[in-house]
Formats: structure tokens, sequence, C-alpha cells
């Protein structure tokens, strides 16, 4: 039975609410106006709607001159060179059937650009991955713009994807949207020999060949890599949020399954139109309570600490007000329920085959750790995600309530015997400015580091310092200048392994920087997303070699030992000059995004709030 909700949950609800009343009313007012009546491709020009149907098939065309048939987008971030999206390639032919059937009309509405940053980690195309996801935003606000549509499904599955569609399709939230996942390849090599094997090449110990074969067996098969990064992190996201069907995320491609769900959503979306039997806006889904349970969705699974960026940007587009400290708040209050890599050595679906979301649900609704009263695009109540779906006869889907216990108790557990009492996501404050940490992967000892500073500009450098022999001692790795106005805030992920390999030697080491560790944050202790930034009067530049910084993960507190009065009579340090070149991969385009973007603890986005 549910318990009522947590008081600091229903506080820091309140919260977010009281925060965002103005920009929130502006938001629906918006909405209200952009509904209108009656169905939209009737309100414009006889030619613009003749444009609208040109390449239709006749039954279609037919359909759209008349007022009865909803006209269902289709905004796709296919492409075959993700894994995870390669799948994508047949769900409009699928959607189109299925909405023909259900008495309406799907057209692709237009594509988003989708890049891999499992391909430009520590590439130089890296500085564009952030700004990707308001690209992409933009790029949804472009498909949706004809303004010929009654509701739209959203395909998109990984890191900057899925919020930048949620960003764009926010603006339409007076249009039903549904998100239609592609699920995550079988699992191929075991995460944590991934990770092994890394740390070994990282030593000299494993030549090229010998890590290329071991990554192609870990990425092998169209699908989401199968780690708990931000890709899955999405999924969890989407399902928890009310915005996927109940138990879509986890789907293998190529299961039957995954075929038949996306049929179901196409079904349900013509339900959820003006026109149907449970008119059902994005802006009905998408309130306080909504974005609150993705807080805590993360937080229980040990997601992406990318989403401490997303979803504050993500919020900001439907006018609400999030910021770190409600993260801290929530996490104090729940409990890690998931092991999976990085937090674990179980992959995504090992979590699945565990009992998966609707486990995960169940429990933190019954821990009164979730808000249940939302709206969904399944319908009133989150209990709906309590079921599971499953094949019936001829190829629908039938959901079934599934049973609330684990069915693997080392990669999934409810919140009356969690791994962690908190969800190990914490705010970092001090003399350098606010940060975040992740700590579910972070052993207990290793959370607390005092050291020396260390600094470096690119983590090419840490990279070299560490082949040299240079690191082989206590330290704190400051990485600097990788902030969202400095170069687009890229990934550090390759400081990963020789971190670990230095931890693992028995020095205390520690990673602080203004750039980010994606969803891949592991074992060693990192302040991210160090704001502000030190191109933008931050205290990062500040620093020199041998400054004593002390970064406590208990606690939450980044501090270097100098007073205020040494810091401020410190020389600043500038952008280097091998980082003031922007030419290359199109970074020039960029210019505009990095004048122009918002703070990390704003959301890094180019956007202004709602």
């Amino acid at each position: 039975m549910t318990s009522p909700l947590h008081p600091v949950i229903a506080a820091v609800t309140d919260r977010i609410r009281d925060r965002s009343r103005d920009s929130r009313t502006t938001y629906l007012d918006d909405m209200a106006q952009a509904a209108g009546q009656g169905a939209p491709r009737h309100k414009i020009g006889c030619a613009n709607l003749a444009h609208a149907f040109a390449g239709c098939a006749a039954d279609d065309k037919a359909a759209l001159r008349g007022e009865a048939a909803p006209s269902i987008g289709i905004v796709t971030a296919y492409n075959d060179m993700l894994s995870a999206h390669q799948p994508l390639e047949r769900f409009p032919e699928i959607i189109r059937r299925a909405a023909r059937a259900a008495g309406a009309v799907a057209q692709v509405a237009g594509g988003v650009p989708a890049m891999c940053d499992g391909v430009t980690q520590g590439e130089a195309g890296m500085e564009l991955s952030l700004f990707s996801r308001d690209v992409i935003a933009l790029a949804t606000a472009v498909a949706l713009s004809h303004n010929t549509f009654d509701a739209a499904l959203c395909l998109g599955v990984c890191d900057k994807i899925v919020p930048g569609l949620l960003i764009g399709a926010a603006r339409f939230g007076h249009l039903p949207v549904i998100f239609v996942p592609g699920g995550p390849m079988p699992s191929g090599l075991p995460n944590s020999e991934k990770a092994r094997l890394r740390q070994l090449a990282a030593e000299g110990k494993l030549d090229r060949a010998g890590l290329l074969e071991a990554e192609a067996r870990a990425y092998h098969a169209p699908g989401t890599c199968t780690f708990y990064g931000t890709a899955n992190s999405n999924q969890m996201l989407m399902e928890i949020m009310g915005l996927h069907l109940p138990g879509a995320s986890f789907v293998n491609p190529g299961d039957p399954l995954r075929d038949a769900l996306t049929a179901a959503a196409t079904r349900r979306i013509v339900m959820l139109a003006a026109s149907g039997s449970e008119p059902t806006p994005l802006a009905q889904v998408l309130d306080e309570r909504a974005f609150v349970n993705g807080i805590i969705g993360l937080l229980a699974t040990g997601g992406s600490t990318n989403h401490t960026l997303h979803l504050v940007a993500m919020a900001a587009a439907a006018g609400i007000r999030l910021n770190w400290q409600d993260f801290s708040e929530l996490s104090a209050v729940i409990p890690l329920l998931t092991r999976i890599y990085p937090n674990g050595t179980a992959d995504v679906n090992a979590f699945q085959a565990a009992g998966g979301m609707a486990v995960l649900i169940g429990s933190l609704l019954d821990g009164g750790l979730l808000h249940g009263d939302v709206q969904t695009v399944a319908g009133p109540g989150l209990d709906r995600y309590r079921q599971v779906p499953a094949l019936e006869e001829g190829g629908g889907v039938v959901w079934k309530t599934a049973g609330g216990a684990s069915r693997d108790r080392d990669v999934l557990r409810t919140v009356d015997e969690p791994f962690a009492a908190d969800g190990g996501l914490k705010l970092l404050s001090g003399n350098l400015g606010r940060a975040v940490i992740k700590t579910s992967a972070v052993k207990p000892q290793h959370r607390i580091v005092e050291a020396p500073v260390r600094i470096f500009h690119d983590q090419a450098d840490l990279q070299a310092a560490f082949a040299r022999g240079e690191l082989d001692r206590d330290f704190i790795a400051v990485v600097r200048f990788q902030g969202p106005q400095a170069n687009g805030m890229p990934e550090l992920h390759k400081l990963t392994p020789p971190l670990g390999v230095l931890q693992d030697r028995g020095f205390k080491v520690a990673l602080v920087t203004d750039g980010r560790m994606s969803g891949a944050s592991g074992k060693v202790p990192a302040a991210i997303h160090v704001t502000p930034e030190a191109l933008d009067g931050g205290m990062l530049a500040r620093l020199q070699d041998g400054d004593i910084l002390r970064l406590d993960g208990e606690a939450g507190v980044l501090e270097v030992r100098l007073t205020e009065a040494e810091l401020q009579a410190r020389e600043v340090a500038s952008l280097p000059p091998a980082m003031q070149r922007t030419q290359g991969v199109g970074r020039e385009l960029f210019g505009l995004f990095r004048r122009n973007v918002g703070a990390a603890e704003a959301g890094a986005s180019i956007f202004a709030a709602a």
C-alpha cells in the first residue's frame, strides 16, 4: 500500500512551485493560447494545407482533407551511426500503419541531429556535444512549427537527444506528446571487464588492437550502450515522469514486443489528441511533481550527473525552476535501489530482468517517495507504471501488474532494504563556488580528499603527465577552462582510467573541474560542473599548483585553504592560447552559443528560463 508522501519531498515540491509561480503561469497561459479550438491544419490557407499533404498516399491525403482524422507528427533522431538510434529507422512505417488503423495520419515532421558522445569522447567534436541539446530543441521546434499536427511522437534515446526533444516539445505543450524509445542492445562484454581493460591500456599493459577488440565486444549491436549512463538514465526519466508507455524503456531492439510498444504508443497518442477520448496535452504532464519524480528516479538509480544540467533546462522550458539544492535535499532522503554499472557490475538488461521500472516505481510509491497523483501519457496516476507489457496473440500489447519483489537483489532492491540510505548526489559549496558530486559509486574511504592541487587545462595533459610517471602521489587534479563558455563543457571521460589506476595504487586522488564527467562518473571522487566557471570569474582561475584543496563528499565542502583576501590577490589565469583556437569540426559555428550560454546550475542552456 502506498505510504503518505515523504515530508521532505512535499516541502521541496512546494518550494519549487512557489519559486516557479510566475514563470509557470506564463507558460500555461502561452499553452492555452496556442491550443485554440479544432484541428490546426484547417486554420491555415488551402495552399499551405495542400503543401502539407502533397507527399502523402491517397488515403492519407483524403483523411487530411477532412477534419476528423488526427494528424500525428513524428520527430525522429534516427541515424544509423548511433547504435541506439539505428533501430529508429523502422519506426515511422510502424507508426504510419498503426495510425491508419486508428483513424489517424502520421508523418515524419522532421529530423533532429544526434551525435554520439561515445565517438567524440576526448576529441574536438565533444565541444559541440552539450550545445547539440539546444540545437535539437530548436530542430524539434522547426519540425512542429508547421502547425498542422494534433499530437507528436518523439523518437530519441541518447545523451543530449531526449533532453533536447523535450525542451523543444515543451514549447508545444498544448499538444499531447509521447516519447518512443529504442531499447538497449543485448549484453556483451561485461562493463566491469571493459573498465579493467581500459585501466590496463592506460598503464600500457594492453595494446590498441587488444583494447579495440574489447570495446567492440562491449558495443556490438543495435541499441543503447548497456551501462547506466546518460542514455539509459534518459529512458528511466521518461518512464518515471510519465512520458513513456509503462515498461517501454528497456525492451531490446528486435524483440517483437519492441515493435508492438511502438504501435501501442501510436494508438495511445490518437486517444490523447484533442479529438480523442482522453485529451491530454503535454503541459498537463510536465508539472512540478513530474520533475520532482524525475529527480527522485535519478537519485534512486544512481543515474547520470548530466541530468543536474538537463533536468534544470527541461524544467525551465515548462516554466519550472529547479536548482542543485533541490537535488541535494532530495538525495538525503531517497535511498539507492540499484547497482548498475558504474555503480555496480550489472548492466541495464540485468536491471530489466530483475523487475526493472515496474519494481522500482512500485517500491518508491509504496515508500511514499514519489508523487503518485500525477498525469501521465498512460492516464491519471503513476500506479499504472507498476504494470509490465506483454505481447498478446495477434501482436498487440497487454499490461499486467508485476510483483513488487526484485528477482535479483544484487541489482535491484526495494526501499525497505536499499543499497544505501541516500541517493549519493550532493551539492558541494565553498570558496571555489558550487559543484555537484556523485558518490554512489565512490567507496566511503575515498569520499574525502585533502591534497595539493595540480592544474591541467586539458584531459590529454593529465594523461601525458600520468604516462610520464609524474602523478604517483596524493593530489587533486583541477582541470579548468572546461565550462560551457570556455569550450562547450565537454565530458572528461578519458580521465577515469588514469585516476582510477592511481587510486588503486593507494594514492588519494580526486578531480575538480568546471567540465562534465558524464553518466559514467565512477569510483574516483569528482567535483564537477563547478560554477562560476573559470572563464566567467570563477575561483578555479585563481588556483595554482600546490594549493591545498579539500573535497569533502560527506559534508558537501569544496574549498581551497586560502583566505578570501589571498584568493582575490591572485592573478587570474587566462584561457590558454591553444584553447582559444575554435576551428575544426564545426566549432567555429558555435561561437554564438559560447557567448550566450548560461551557467551550469541554470542548465548550461542558451535559452532564457521560460
